[in-house]
């Protein structure tokens, strides 16, 4: 049995049957409600319903806790529907131009960027070469069933006609299945298969706001992207990048973003470390990254903000920002959950 599903303020619909969740139904046609993990971890996909019966699957309570459940928010990644459900919310975006798709890529290079972060560019299809938004994310499909996911690190202008590839930045976790095999086995030429693109994270264009980027580690692929993007638009708002590591070493493309900053006279950088060693010799801001935002705008109320990286600083973020005054349909976020994360 199917039933109709209606998106306020835009107004649009879409029909969902009661074994699908309400996010794959909407992106099946063509109607890009916001997500990041699908798995119930990171809590992006997270809107409010006006009217209907859901039922949830297996989530975490820092996704979703009991007492908004109770105020009527559900996560659209796996409620489904029961009755004909009416949802708010603000991101919802047009995403049938640009289709998800399986494809096998190509190990292109690996290289190093930090001691625990390798730079891996993939060549794509030359015939069917994937559209994307920069800041969105792609799968990596693992042979026993798994996925991993990982953010695209380039613009989808860079993308050479003839030979496509995307870059990838991949932090080492010991133990990790995928990341093992990244920084152990994982050759050039290798072929992979991936699937893409994914996710809502990507620069709504229709606001003049000032931006605010906050990273944290490998959070700062997507936001390359994004910069890139913006550079070769000529988008010129002012935008604020805050990139946190607990060392310097894990701000590994440190020199990029600096050269960047000569390139975009609107982007103002700003690193900070949180656990420098005196042997770093680290004269810049120091503690949590998150927080240091607030340190510079205290009143958050007339920006838009895209963080991106551990979900503990995402989630301190939001929470921290709103609060500051920051509406909270102009916090977009990419939490970087992890397969731990995610069981």
């Amino acid at each position: 049995m199917s039933f109709n599903i209606t998106v306020q303020p835009s107004g649009r619909a879409f029909t969902a049957t009661s074994e699908e969740t309400l996010l794959a139904a909407g992106l099946r046609q063509g109607i890009g409600l916001p997500y990041g993990c699908k798995d119930g971890a990171c809590g992006s996909c997270k809107c409010k319903k006006i009217s209907g019966d859901v039922t949830h699957g297996t989530h975490q309570e820092k996704a979703l806790s009991a007492e908004e459940a109770a105020n009527g928010f559900v996560l659209t990644c796996c409620a489904t529907a029961h009755s004909d459900v009416v949802l708010e919310s603000r991101q919802v975006v047009e995403e049938g131009a640009f289709p998800i798709k399986k494809m096998p890529v190509r190990v292109i290079s690996l290289t190093k960027a930090s001691h625990d972060v390798m730079v891996v560019k993939l060549q794509l299809p030359a015939n069917d070469v994937m559209k994307f938004h920069a800041g969105q994310y792609i799968d990596f499909l693992l042979r026993d069933g798994d996925r991993r996911s990982y953010s695209m690190a380039n613009a989808p202008h860079t993308l050479v006609e003839g030979a496509p590839s995307i870059e990838l930045h991949i932090r080492h976790m010991p133990g990790g299945k995928f990341t093992d095999h990244v920084f152990g086995v994982m050759k050039e030429k290798e072929i992979q298969r991936i699937e893409g693109p994914q996710g809502s994270f990507f620069l709504r264009e229709d606001s003049d706001k000032p931006l605010v980027f906050l990273a944290s580690g490998t959070g700062f692929a997507p936001i390359k992207a994004i910069l890139e993007h913006m550079q070769h638009k000529g988008i010129t708002r002012p935008v604020s990048l805050y990139w946190g590591g607990r060392r310097p070493a894990d701000l590994y493309m440190h020199d990029w973003v600096q050269a960047q900053v000569a390139a975009m006279p609107n982007l103002t950088y700003v690193p900070v470390i949180s656990n420098a060693e005196p042997e770093d010799h680290w004269t810049g801001r120091t503690g949590f990254v998150h927080a240091a935002v607030l340190q510079d705008t205290p009143d958050m109320s007339g920006h838009q903000v895209y963080a991106c990286g551990a979900p503990i600083v995402v989630d301190s973020a939001r929470a921290a920002y709103t609060q500051a005054g920051l509406p909270s349909d102009e916090f977009y976020a990419d939490s970087f959950t992890s397969a731990a994360d995610k069981a």
